[in-house]
């Protein structure tokens, strides 16, 4: 920024109590010298620079500014500092050229991370918390065939938990497992989803207008969704067959360790990854869909707002909630036959061997006056319903906290 220039000027600032300095530059002169022999450290303080010349700031001691004298100070209108006057700078005190560059600040990639883990987390803790009834009932009408309707199903074991003793801690039982595996899944699931899509998209991330996310086509979004999910999904299954039994009333868990205890003595390890095969059939094709429905829904949902421009924190907010719970509603439609086999061969390994049996025996079994294999839809209405309203609170919350 400095060219090559000649000797810049020294510039003298007043400093303490007295106010002002003299104007004689001679005597400025011999008093500096005579100072800097000794003591050159208190004089020079700070160094500034612009475009036309150098300058080298001197704060005086507020011993010099009185010993220079009172007869000729000049007036001045503030406490702070002021300049007064200035001499050729000697040239072994000249400043060297100087360039200076702005640098523009990143969020470093481990900072990142770290929100989208926090974020995820946050969004469905609070989710699974909030929504466990809704999972308790749909895990009891799903473990066994109904004698008639799904509906009578559900009302029947509302009213058993409701007439039992303790009924609101029978609706959120098993919301321990429920939130660890929901909480940590989601941490692990938002994280891995972003760096998934970040690297999938380099650097062409694309914009939204409520969303900060990487933008990627429809394949790579069902891809990244699907692939994510099955790979977390594995992670966290001891906790999820864990969590499908405390919701049964076929088993009855009072603890996290004696249910690990119990599934290990019986199944061995093996126990704790109990329809793994149906879980993964669910989870890849639902969480694939979802992205693709939910970024779609998002575009389409902030081109009614103008096209999104001008789109504040809280609308966005409002357009990726209301594009999750779309979202979530489609994905779950489609894919409710698997979670009806998964629960199914979490509840009863022994006779559910494998999905595949599974399938089998639930769409060949005695269904009353229901149609055979109706068992493969038990349960939509409880999961479309929480689903959309997790995926609303997780996805709007999670936006937010990383827009």
């Amino acid at each position: 920024m400095c060219g090559s220039v000649k000797p810049c000027d020294l510039v003298i600032y007043s400093c303490g109590s007295g106010g002002g300095i003299t104007t004689s530059e001679p005597l400025i002169e011999r008093t500096l010298l005579s100072q800097s022999s000794r003591n050159s450290s208190s004089f020079l303080q700070s160094l500034r620079h612009d475009k036309s010349h150098r300058e080298i700031s001197i704060t005086l001691p507020s011993s010099l500014s009185a010993a220079t004298g009172s007869a000729n100070r000049l007036p001045s209108p503030t406490p702070h500092p002021t300049i007064y006057t200035s001499y050729p700078l000697p040239a072994e005190m000249a400043v060297p050229p100087t360039t200076l560059t702005a640098t523009p600040t990143t969020t470093p990639p481990t900072s990142r991370t770290k929100s989208h883990f926090l974020s995820g987390g946050a969004g469905g803790l609070i989710s699974a918390i909030i929504l466990q009834p809704a999972d308790l009932l749909k895990t009891r009408i799903q473990q066994s065939p109904p004698s008639s309707s799904a509906t009578a199903t559900l009302l029947s074991t509302i009213r058993s938990i409701a007439t039992g003793p303790s009924p609101i801690r029978q609706l959120w039982r098993g919301t321990l497992p429920s939130a660890i595996r929901t909480g940590a899944g989601s941490a692990m699931y938002f994280s891995s989803l972003n760096f998934v899509r970040s690297t999938m998209a380099g650097k062409d991330r694309g914009s939204s207008s409520s969303s900060s996310l990487p933008q990627l086509s429809p394949l790579a979004n069902l891809l990244a969704g699907a692939a994510t999910r099955a790979g977390i999904g594995y992670l966290i299954m001891p906790v999820t067959v864990i969590k499908v039994r405390y919701e049964s009333s076929l088993y009855n868990y009072t603890s996290l360790a004696s249910a690990s205890r119990d599934i290990f003595a019986t199944e061995g390890i093996r126990g704790f990854f109990s329809g793994w095969g149906a879980t993964a059939i669910r989870d890849a094709p639902y969480a694939g869909l979802y992205v693709l429905f939910y970024e779609q829904a998002k575009k389409s949902l902030s081109g009614l707002y103008g096209g999104g421009k001008g789109m504040d924190d809280n609308m966005a907010m409002v357009v990726n909630a209301a594009a999750g719970a779309g979202a979530a509603a489609a994905a779950t439609a489609v894919t409710n036959p698997f979670d009806a086999l998964k629960t199914r061969i979490q509840v009863n390994p022994e006779k559910y061997r494998n999905m595949w049996t599974a399938a089998k025996i639930v769409c060949t079994e005695e269904a009353g006056r229901r149609w055979r294999g109706r068992a493969l839809f038990d349960g939509l209405g409880l999961r479309v319903a929480r689903k959309a309203v997790s995926s609303a609170l997780a996805w709007g919350l999670y936006e937010r906290m990383v827009r």
